[in-house]
């Protein structure tokens, strides 16, 4: 007696399965993608730590996630209504043309829905759970970012990488606001350290694609400036940088104070190794990456240092 094997027709709903999987994964790293990721890890490696010291010591649970929750939903909104807004310029740059509105994997409306409702949301949350200064400095980061930076400084002055800063630096304030319900000196002198720090980090970036952003027309200073005095510029910001950080060690205490001390004079030390080889070499020859993935570092171990010192005490 033999046994014989009988296949089942697959459905046609069955067939399309593994397509219809493969564009909802694709949409959902294309959303993503309008976000910035990259850039929502950084405010939320400096955000974290911040609630160490706001609680000196551990956190709560509940606002770590509110601020971790919120705060991203806030900086990918901001992003993604950045995307929607300079859709016309990023098509004209090597470094952002993958980005999802210029390779059309999401419409220009579905973008701007997107970052309106996740905006609204990160706003609602903070209100709903924490405080009204936590959920206000979250809008007014949101605001700041799109309509002064995006839309009136990134366009019209090369100075539109400091006065940015004012909103990458708002996570500070959002999330001691959230622990707290108010503010204080030391958040005040955590949020100086990243304001300061912004102008280097960028830059650093910026003199690598300079040429991306003169044919986009955006004066972003090593656009429009020579190197050598782009990292003039960066060796006196990292040097109020530095120095902010020092005076916030009363706060933080003297775990976060020797590291700040430490890491502060390796990044002075980076800098000012550029501005003195800027003399000699050409600025398409001068490499400042190594600062850009320097500065990351600076300010993850720092704020690491924040929490730790504050966990300590």
């Amino acid at each position: 007696m033999s046994l014989v094997n009988v296949e089942r027709p697959v459905s046609p709903a069955a067939q399309q399965r593994p397509a219809l999987l493969a564009r909802a994964g694709a949409a959902v790293r294309a959303y993503v993608a309008l976000t910035k990721p990259r850039i929502v890890e950084l405010l939320l490696i400096t955000a974290v730590p911040t609630l160490f010291l706001a609680y000196k010591g551990m956190p709560s649970l509940k606002v770590t996630a509110i601020v971790v929750i919120g705060g991203a939903l806030a900086a990918g909104s901001a992003n993604a209504l950045n995307c929607y807004i300079d859709r016309d310029i990023d098509q004209l740059m090597k470094r952002t043309r993958s980005r999802p509105l210029v390779s059309h994997t999401v419409s220009p409306r579905s973008a701007l829905i997107f970052g309106l409702v996740i905006g609204v949301i990160s706003v609602a949350l903070f209100a709903a759970t924490t405080n009204l200064l936590a959920a206000g400095l979250t809008l007014g980061a949101i605001l700041y970012y799109v309509l002064v930076y995006t839309l009136l400084l990134k366009r019209h002055t090369s100075q539109s990488t400091l006065w940015g800063g004012i909103c990458g630096s708002a996570p500070v304030l959002i999330a001691w606001a959230a622990a707290t319900g108010s503010l204080s000196w030391a958040a005040a002198g955590l949020f100086g350290v990243v304001f300061f720090w912004q102008p280097p980090h960028f830059w650093a970036l910026a003199i690598k694609y300079r040429d991306d952003y003169r044919k986009a027309g955006v004066p972003m200073l090593p656009a429009v400036a020579p190197v050598r005095q782009v990292l003039a510029h960066s060796v006196v910001y990292s040097w109020l940088m530095v120095a902010v950080s020092l005076a916030v060690s009363p706060f933080a205490g003297p775990v976060y104070g020797g590291a700040a001390l430490v890491l502060g004079g390796v990044f002075l030390y980076e800098v000012h190794r550029l501005y003195r080889q800027s003399r000699r070499i050409e600025g398409d020859e001068l490499v400042t990456m190594r600062l850009f993935h320097l500065s990351i570092t600076y300010l993850t171990l720092l704020f690491v240092a924040v929490a730790v010192g504050a966990f300590i005490r």
